[in-house]
C-alpha cells in the first residue's frame, strides 16, 4: 500500500482557472495532471482511499508524518466524545488533543467512575480525563493506529466548536489554524506537563 498525493488527468478534468495562470500552474503540472491536494492510498482491493488533505499533514520531531483527520475519525467513535481536534508539530514528539465531551453522555460516563458535577466541573476532573484518554487509545489500537499516532494528553473543553465561534467552516470542517490559535495556552500547557 502506497501513500501519496492524489493526482487526476483526463478530458473531464478542468483546463485551468480563467485568466489566472498563476493559480492554474499551482493546480496543474506541465503534463496536465491536476494535483487535488488530497493524500490517498491504494487498498488491496484496488480502491483509492482518501486519507487527509495535504495541508493538514504535519511531521513530528522524530520525523513521522501525521494525518490528524484519520486519527480524529477513529477517536470520534468514543461515546463520551462529541468533537475532537488532534494537534502536533515538528518541535514535539507526541500528539495532544482538544476534546469536547458529549454533554448528554458525559454525566453517565462520569457516574460510572463515581464522579458527579456540572459539565465544566467534569471537564476539569483528572479521573475523567484519564478515562477518556484510555478509551481513545483503546479505539486507536483497535483501528491499527501506531503508538506515535495516539494522543498522550488532552484538554476537555465544555463548549462545542461552531461556525459562530469561528472554529468550524460552513461545511462543518475544523478550522485547524484557528483551533490551534484559540487553544494555544491549553496546547502549550499540555506539552509543558509531559
Amino acid at each position: 500500500m502506497c501513500i501519496d498525493l492524489v493526482c487526476v488527468k483526463g478530458k473531464n478534468v478542468f483546463r485551468g482557472y480563467l485568466n489566472d495562470p498563476e493559480k492554474t500552474a499551482e493546480a496543474l503540472d506541465q503534463d496536465g495532471w491536476l494535483h487535488t491536494g488530497d493524500i490517498g492510498k491504494w487498498l488491496p482491493s484496488g480502491v483509492l482511499k482518501i486519507i487527509d488533505r495535504k495541508k493538514n499533514i504535519f511531521k513530528l520531531a522524530q520525523g513521522e508524518y501525521i494525518a490528524p483527520e484519520k486519527i480524529e475519525n477513529v477517536y470520534i467513535r468514543s461515546a463520551p466524545v462529541a468533537q475532537v481536534f488532534v494537534h502536533g508539530d515538528s518541535l514535539q514528539s507526541s500528539l495532544v488533543a482538544i476534546v469536547v465531551p458529549d454533554p448528554e453522555v458525559l454525566p453517565g460516563f462520569a457516574e460510572i467512575l463515581g464522579v458527579k458535577g456540572s459539565l465544566e466541573e467534569l471537564c476539569r476532573n483528572q479521573e475523567i480525563k484519564k478515562a477518556i484518554i484510555s478509551d481513545l487509545n483503546k479505539l486507536g489500537r483497535e483501528a491499527g493506529l501506531k503508538s506515535f499516532e495516539q494522543v498522550k494528553d488532552l484538554y476537555l473543553h465544555p463548549d462545542m466548536f461552531t461556525i459562530e465561534n469561528g472554529l468550524l467552516t460552513p461545511t462543518l470542517k475544523a478550522k485547524r489554524a484557528d483551533l490551534t490559535k484559540f487553544f494555544k495556552v491549553q496546547i502549550e500547557s499540555l506539552y509543558a506537563n509531559m
